[in-house]
């Protein structure tokens, strides 16, 4: 960065960093974006006067609108896409070192409605910070916004109205389970005849794919229009609503469910949909195993290969690309995902990004991160109710034994990554009597004071993500 000198009208001296990355002229101004010792600002020159503006909506706004890099567009149809979930609004330049050098196609702003409030933001907020980011790092390839994980009908307006390009419905509430526990009998007794679907699948094998073939009983036919038939009309209707027009990506979520999609499951939704006209870029399956937040994969390997390859051929016939939901630190499949699937995915991360976060802390901070640690074990119990996670904090090294430098070992505990990322809501809301947050702000402050640190801490562990999942294409 370059140093540069201003004055404000009380003729006080400010002096700022450019970012040089984000210089761009437009018309007759010089735009940039700089830190101002308190935080990033963007300053407009023009004929020797300027403007420092704070970042805010209106500044974003500003940028859209007379530099469109910085807004994003539907990228799904692109072969290799990423959603990086950056919940807290300072991982986005990090994101763009990753994968500004390769072939993988970012979708910087990616945030479900319950993390905006856990995190206390906004979908505008959650725009903003990409737009900053994308302009700060000068990059002008294409990248996506997704509203994930959108349950309503006002969710989805909400993200719409807001310039997201990515829509991501999810189908859990209308999905039905333990559905395969039921007897026969039971099973009847929850399905209503009809003779069309009899006709099409019962009794009747279906080619995915040379030598991939899917059949099905009537006990297979009768669970796959049990667990999803709801979810399917859900998907139509807001299909018809908000996405009919094209003007934005599509994915389809039907993977926060307790009991895996099975192969012959995902074709039926897959044949449905697309004989009702519903027309998407990417689906998420629940597959076998567990996927749980911020470790790796849990389950056996042999029978998620068999399985993906698969779902991967169902997403080949039908022309849209698999996706991975959960894909956080997920390296023992990563090289299974990107040889089956051609190299053709949409992955999402998130949480470990928050967790590079706090290990920043652990590494920067101690004494904060102690304060932190301690708060987190006192609120896990709170915490596990939202998740599925086998955590045991007894395996959880005791804070007191470990030294400074040790600190950021923690991270690589599976216990206490769970600990940290299942409690980042407590974390970031937490507040005192005086109605003050007790750990945002300074946490905040030290991810401004430490943004290097943390940009390398990214690009090293979502590199690996990358890294893996092109290690067999």
């Amino acid at each position: 960065m370059s140093k540069l000198m201003f004055y404000t009208a009380e003729d006080n001296a400010v002096e700022v960093d450019v970012y040089q990355r984000s210089l761009q002229i437009n018309g007759g101004d010089i735009v940039f974006m700089a830190d101002a010792g308190y935080g990033d600002v963007l300053v407009i020159t023009s004929n020797g006067n300027y403007r420092i503006l704070e970042l805010n909506h209106e500044t974003a706004m500003y940028l859209r609108k007379n530099f469109p890099y910085t807004a994003p567009s539907r990228v799904l149809r692109l072969k290799k896409t990423i959603g990086t979930g950056d919940r807290l609004g300072v991982a986005g330049v990090g994101h763009i070192a990753c994968v500004k050098d390769t072939d993988y196609v970012p979708v910087l702003a990616q945030q479900s409605i319950r993390e905006l409030n856990l995190t206390g933001r906004s979908y505008e907020d959650v725009l903003d910070a990409a737009t900053f980011a994308v302009f700060k790092s000068g990059y002008k390839k294409p990248w996506g916004a997704d509203g994930d994980h959108l349950k309503k009908p006002e969710e989805i307006e909400y993200a719409i109205s807001c310039g997201y390009t990515m829509i991501t419905l999810d189908c859990s509430e209308y999905i039905k389970t333990g559905i395969e526990k039921l007897d026969d009998a039971q099973l009847d007794g929850m399905y209503q005849h009809n003779d069309e679907l009899e006709a099409i699948y019962v009794d009747k094998s279906f080619e995915i794919a040379p030598g991939v073939n899917i059949s099905f009983d009537a006990r297979s036919y009768k669970e796959a229009v049990v667990i999803y038939g709801a979810a399917l009309d859900f998907i139509e209707d807001m299909y018809a609503l908000y996405i009919q027009s094209g003007t934005r990506d599509f994915e389809i979520s039907i993977d926060e469910t307790a009991t895996p999609t099975t192969p012959a499951q995902h074709f039926f939704v897959a044949n449905e949909l697309a004989r009702r006209g519903v027309k998407f870029d990417t689906l998420a399956p629940r597959f076998c195993g567990e996927f749980q937040k911020g470790i790796d994969y849990i389950g056996d390997l042999e029978q998620f290969e068999a399985e993906f390859a698969v779902h991967a051929a169902i997403a080949e016939k039908f022309d849209y690309k698999i996706s991975v939901h959960s894909g956080s630190d997920k390296f023992s499949v990563f090289p299974i995902i990107g040889k089956l699937s051609g190299g053709r995915f949409h992955i999402k991360t998130a949480g470990t990004n928050w967790l590079e976060a706090m290990k920043l802390i652990a590494k920067c901070e101690p004494e904060l991160y102690r304060e932190v640690h301690a708060f987190a074990l006192d609120r896990f119990e709170d915490a596990k109710k939202y998740y599925v996670v086998t955590t045991d904090i007894t395996k959880i090294p005791e804070l007191s034994a470990l030294s400074d430098e040790q600190l950021p070992q923690l991270f690589d505990n599976n216990d206490a990554r769970q600990l940290i990322h299942i409690t980042y809501g407590f974390i970031l809301s937490e507040k005192d009597a005086d109605g003050k947050f007790v750990y945002r702000d300074r946490l905040y402050a030290a991810w401004h004071k430490y943004r290097d640190e943390y940009k390398k801490l990214l690009t090293e562990h979502i590199g690996h993500h990358i890294a893996q999942l092109d290690s067999l294409i």
